[in-house]
């Protein structure tokens, strides 16, 4: 049996309103799921230390109408696994009320997930705190019809080092907010854009996370990184191609 809030955690955490096709590969307990989006400019994956199934493979073909069944669910759910010979064909789903049966993709119809050449030092290493992970989608939420954002490191009043996040467009009369996080900031004037829409879906996949790490290296990547008592979290972004920044 399994928290039908669990459930609906990890596919959130990965989802993020875009990522359809992915693996669940549970090994020993342990379910790792590794995604890519669609526009290739996400990559990352979650994994859940204490997922109740026997070692498969289930290709997820369509995740929203994966997510629909389990909305429906109340409680914990038993999850079964249908198998013709070796090869996983359904995905049964069965609470006090319902059962649900979830038919699997073929395996070849998933897209393979690369992996991420990580730079060997980050300019900036940040720890986050459920207020900063609040005040970000907050800030996002009030300017949701634009989709800029930059990461930009300066010095402070007090001449430290820190990273700024603003969103917003950059002509010099748009309207723009402005959030600062301290931190291990190593180099100053980087200024880097990212997708703000994108970067408040994984926040808000986030947000019950009980610790959390934003790294940046001015190459253009960012790294994001939650953990909750049972699920862990990683994404990496790639910054925008183009931006009026």
């Amino acid at each position: 049996m399994i928290a039908k809030s669990l459930l609906s955690s990890i596919i959130s955490k990965y989802y993020l309103g875009t990522n359809e096709s992915v693996k669940w590969v549970v090994n020993n307990n342990n379910l790792e799921i590794n995604f890519i989006s669609p526009s290739k400019d996400v990559i990352g994956h979650v994994i859940c230390e204490n997922f109740q199934l026997d070692n498969t493979v289930l290709p997820i073909y369509d995740t929203k109408k994966l997510n629909n069944l389990v909305s429906i669910c109340q409680g914990d759910v038993l999850i079964e696994v249908e198998k013709i010979n070796t090869v996983a064909t359904k995905l049964n789903l069965s609470d006090m009320h319902f059962n649900l049966t979830y038919a699997l993709s073929d395996m070849l119809l998933i897209p393979k997930v690369g992996s991420v050449n990580e730079p060997n030092e980050w300019e900036v290493e940040i720890d986050l705190s459920n207020e900063d992970v609040s005040q970000l989608i907050r800030a996002k939420s009030a300017l949701s019809d634009v989709d800029n954002m930059v990461f930009k490191t300066t010095t402070d009043l007090d001449g430290n080092l820190v990273c700024e996040i603003v969103f917003g467009d950059g002509h010099g009369h748009s309207n723009k907010i402005t959030y600062q996080l301290m931190g291990n900031v190593k180099e100053g004037g980087i200024s880097v854009p990212f997708d703000s829409s994108m970067f408040k879906t994984i926040l808000s996949a986030n947000k019950d996370m009980e610790s959390g790490t934003l790294k940046l290296a001015k190459g253009g990547l960012l790294q994001l990184r939650f953990n909750t008592d049972e699920i862990s979290s990683e994404y990496f972004m790639i910054r925008k191609a183009e931006t009026d920044f």
